[in-house]
């Protein structure tokens, strides 16, 4: 599951990203929405909020660029290669400003499938469930290393489409390894949810990737993505897009 800031290096970019990843056999893009405080994405990813909202991107803009994306896809295509599912990663200072019920009406009417809200802890994330489900979005929540088992059981039963686990505590970022210890605790849970799960923080290379998907539904790149989008991001959009692609395809690989 890449990761990609909505709108870095700009919106054109990001919709020709997706239509990369898309014909590369990819299921499902996590899309940040730039946010000016985010809570716990490493330096990487908030540099390209920052650049992303220093060039002008909101949340309409997104909405707009999705809606084209959508309406761009080609049916004859889609019959042999689905159409992503689309998951936005945003902040709930952005959802609560533009009022909850609207924001998420707005994004499921863009064309996204589902939102993450981080920092919606699980009391009020509960709540908000029935409201996305209301307007067709799974309301996807995540797990750290250091939620307790009772609060686990708790969260996988209230998320929907898949449970996001956190691998480490701390921030996003590339890393070698996971801990063993966040493999075992996934393998424990699935044996109490039907709920997919997917592990997402640190995964950089193909490697982790193969070793994730040894116990979870999915693995999630972030970091390593954006920091070869901005390797690139002063490159030509279809040299860009063809770099950043090729290593999707390397992170794939374990997969087919």
């Amino acid at each position: 599951m890449p990761f990609l800031t909505a709108g870095y290096p700009d919106l054109e970019t990001t919709a020709a990203l997706l239509k990369d990843f898309e014909a590369r056999g990819v299921r499902i893009v996590e899309l940040g929405i730039p946010f000016s405080d985010p809570i716990a994405d490493g330096p990487t990813i908030q540099t390209s909020y920052t650049d992303a909202l220093s060039s002008g991107v909101t949340s309409e803009k997104i909405f707009d660029m999705v809606r084209s994306y959508r309406k761009s896809s080609n049916p004859q295509s889609a019959i042999r290669n689905p159409q992503l599912a689309l998951v936005a990663m945003v902040s709930y200072s952005i959802v609560f400003k533009h009022g909850v019920e609207s924001y998420l009406a707005e994004a499921a009417g863009a064309g996204f499938d589902g939102i993450i809200i981080p920092d919606l802890p699980l009391e009020e994330a509960a709540d908000l469930e029935p409201l996305a489900s209301s307007a067709g979005l799974a309301n996807v929540m995540l797990i750290a290393p250091t939620t307790p088992p009772e609060r686990r059981l708790e969260i996988a039963r209230h998320s929907r489409g898949f449970i996001y686990y956190i691998s480490i505590a701390g921030i996003t970022g590339e890393r070698v390894r996971l801990p063993e210890q966040s493999i075992r605790t996934v393998a424990e849970l699935r044996t109490h949810t039907d709920t997919p799960v997917c592990i997402g923080f640190g995964v950089s290379n193909a490697e982790t990737v193969a070793h994730v998907c040894e116990v979870a539904d999915g693995a999630i790149v972030g970091s390593a993505i954006i920091h070869r989008i901005t390797d690139a991001k002063d490159a030509p959009r279809d040299e860009l897009v063809g770099k950043v692609g090729e290593f999707i395809g390397e992170l794939l690989s374990p997969l087919k």
